[in-house]
């Protein structure tokens, strides 16, 4: 970028993932794909102003004109923290006479089924402002009890005496006919003119009362606070010069504009999680492997997901604020709203060890977070966290942390961890060892989740490590799992960051059609495919999408009759004037789904259609990054030193050769043990794992001699 003329214009991208120890910024130059990056310590009391200061320090450090910024976009955990810190907006919910009690009820299971101290999730919204309102729709929309305007007013009062912040209106069969929440809607709106209304029906017209009202819910609670932090976002970026090109991640791996963020920030629940699995996707198929699982490790949480031919797995339907372990369910609050189909556990650099009441040592889900951080770190922290365990063991450089910005205390980190030697009686690097094992145990868990209990052979997969610390833990899931290659990217701490600027533009759609498959009027179906699409292309325009980058993706939830649960399917591409051969198509098509999902399938058996959905999507260009010039096998250039690491698998330490990952070139070949650093990242390679690096900078691990080109 330096070799640009002064005066001349300099587009560039830029891509700002908040997480919950660091924020990254990628910076691309919308000309070459030449990358750039910062990383500073998160903000948690206020995560705006992270954002701007690695945007202000980027701007300078590159001296760019911040008007020359043509695509901003920003992954946030803001949404999620807002759920799980009850810290949302003071919301009222307006329900049908006689459903008051839809929160407190919910959906009588219990996270744990044997666990008779279990608590369910407390209510987001407490009954006191609840409200009911008379009036009733059957399930086909028509009109059974006409809406009571003037009881509506007398409860419009109520909610202006209380000072309430936001309201949700989810009123009984809303998804078959929307006009009552609509009036009501209206009507409140003349006494609360400032209060923000979320309707269900505008945002999960899907049957099912419980999981729409707490989709509704989880919005209105949000719609305050998060739009408090996109308007200081954008009025710190105007005052910085910035075009106004803010774009935020949604749960399902698109982007949205700032503008329709702030309606529906329930879309941002999952934003930061889902970014690092849309990278992982990208980069995979730019080196050659469609079907990749994602294992994105941070300072605080790991997140791993999997996407099958070059395609993120995606699920209509998850929980926020559930409990940080795979095995709880029900622990949160359902949001129906599609979403990257992931599994995240409390296990990152800075989660901290303990020993809990039993005597067994445990890693997480407790965090260190960005302040105090690590013990080694030097903020006060004492006890141990993975972080201090590798730098113990040998395997972080204590002098090259974020490429020498910030100094790591190996004295304070051997003192955390010999806090869990003392316990246990073992030696230090005993300790600090058994610390890792177990965090990788646990994230090992939680890639089987996401693979072998989906239907999805490990061992046909390539596993994408990146974030600050998945370098580090990837040989010993991949070992575990028998997965036969490992991808680590160039910059593999920002991923995250550069999967912002690699995410399409998407608005999804969803209609409740409850139809037997044999049964199915296709002109019904086609008709609500025809309002989506237009929907769809009018929001397209609005985000300056051309129409020759603009694609309609349609698809259809289906499931066997008697079935409580549903399977998401493409809607068949075949011609609909034939009848008989497309609703052929249609169930054939659902059933080799529920036979890969569940091992069975009987197409005797009838179907039936419950939800048609649309995905509008946006196409975003995606610069390619340079080839490497190849160099040969030999990495000797790029050893920089040698380096006592302690590894289970040589029984002790052994003297391991420290490679600077800028220095090696393409074809460059290195055998384990081996560390590679970066200035985000560093990367083990155990004894009976060799690497290679190919044409475009990856580092690809395998065990044995043989590496694949």
């Amino acid at each position: 970028m330096s070799n640009t003329p002064a005066g001349a214009k300099r587009p560039f991208r830029l891509g700002i993932d908040t997480g919950g120890t660091f924020t990254d910024l990628v910076m691309m130059d919308e000309a070459s794909g030449e990358v750039t990056l910062v990383k500073m310590a998160s903000t948690p009391q206020d995560p705006s102003l992270a954002f701007l200061q690695v945007l202000h320090r980027c701007l300078q450090e590159q001296q760019a004109a911040a008007d020359d910024c043509i695509h901003l976009v920003h992954g946030t955990t803001v949404a999620t923290n807002t759920v799980i810190e009850g810290k949302g907006a003071k919301t009222a919910l307006l329900i049908t006479e006689g459903f008051r009690d839809v929160l407190e009820i919910g959906r009588q299971i219990r996270p744990r089924l044997y666990d008779v101290f279990c608590d369910k999730p407390v209510p987001l919204i407490p009954r006191r402002r609840c409200f009911e309102i008379p009036e009733r729709l059957d399930s086909q929309g028509q009109v059974l009890k006409p809406l009571d305007e003037k009881q509506l007013e007398n409860v419009a009062q109520l909610l202006k005496d209380q000072n309430i912040e936001s309201i949700v209106v989810c009123l009984l069969h809303s998804y078959a006919n929307p006009a009552h929440e609509r009036r009501v809607a209206r009507l409140v709106a003349q006494h609360l003119p400032d209060v923000p209304i979320t309707l269900s029906s505008d945002l999960c017209s899907e049957m099912r009362e419980y999981y729409r009202c707490s989709t509704a819910v989880v919005n209105a609670l949000l719609v305050p606070v998060v739009g408090r932090y996109v308007g200081r976002l954008e009025e710190s970026l105007a005052a910085a010069n910035v075009p106004d090109v803010l774009h935020l991640m949604t749960s399902s791996g698109g982007i949205i504009s700032s503008t329709i963020a702030r309606d529906n920030p329930v879309h941002l629940v999952e934003s930061g999680p889902a970014a690092g699995v849309i990278s992982a996707a990208h980069l995979g198929a730019l080196a050659g492997y469609s079907q990749v699982i994602s294992f994105d490790m941070g300072g605080t949480t790991a997140k791993l997901g999997l996407v099958e031919n070059e395609t993120p797995r995606i699920a209509q339907h998850f929980e926020v604020g559930t409990q940080t372990s795979i095995a709880d369910q029900a622990s949160g609050y359902p949001v129906r709203t599609p979403v990257i189909d992931l599994v995240e556990i409390g296990a990152g650099g800075g989660s901290i060890a303990w020993v809990d009441d039993g005597g067994a040592l445990r890693v997480g889900p407790r965090s260190a977070g960005a302040m105090p951080g690590p013990a080694c770190y030097g903020n006060g922290q004492v006890s141990p966290t993975v972080t201090d365990a590798n730098l113990v063991l040998g395997r972080i450089n204590p002098d090259n942390f974020l490429g020498g910005e910030q100094r790591l205390e190996i004295e304070l980190a051997a003192k955390a961890v010999q806090t869990v030697a003392d316990a246990f009686d073992m030696s230090l690097l005993q300790a600090a060892h058994g610390i890792i094992e177990i965090a990788n145990t646990n994230m090992t868990e939680a890639a089987r989740t996401v693979s072998v209990q989906r239907g999805f052979d490990p061992r046909e997969f390539t596993l994408v490590a990146f974030g600050g610390a998945g370098p580090l833990h990837a040989a010993s899931i991949s070992r575990e799992l028998q997965i036969p290659r490992i991808l680590i990217t160039p910059h593999p701490g920002v991923a995250s960051a550069l999967g912002l600027l690699v995410g399409d533009i998407k608005h999804d759609f969803v209609q409740s059609c409850l139809r037997p498959t044999r049964q199915l009027d296709i002109g019904e179906v086609e008709g609500i495919l025809e309002q989506f699409q237009q929907a769809g292309a009018s929001l397209l325009a609005s985000e300056h999408v051309a129409e020759n980058e603009r694609e309609y993706l349609p698809l259809v939830d289906m499931r066997f009759q008697g079935q409580s649960h549903e399977l998401t399917i493409p809607m068949p591409i075949g011609d609909r004037q034939n009848r008989e051969s497309w609703i052929s198509h249609l169930h054939t098509t659902f059933c080799r789904e529920h036979q890969r999902v569940y091992g069975f399938a009987d197409q005797r058996e009838p179907s039936e259609m419950v939800n048609v959905r649309l995905t509008a999507v946006g196409r975003i260009r995606r610069p390619s990054p340079p080839a490497l010039i190849e160099a040969g096998p030999d990495a000797s250039k790029a050893v920089t030193t040698l380096r006592s690491v302690y590894f289970a698998e040589t029984g002790g330490s052994i003297e391991c050769k420290i490679f600077d990952r800028e220095l090696l070139a393409a074809g460059n070949q290195i055998s384990g043990p081996a560390i590679i650093e970066e200035y985000d990242a560093t990367t083990v390679i155990p004894p009976d794992f060799r690497a290679l690096v190919d044409a475009k900078g990856n580092l690809l691990l395998e065990t044995g001699r043989d590496v694949m080109g």
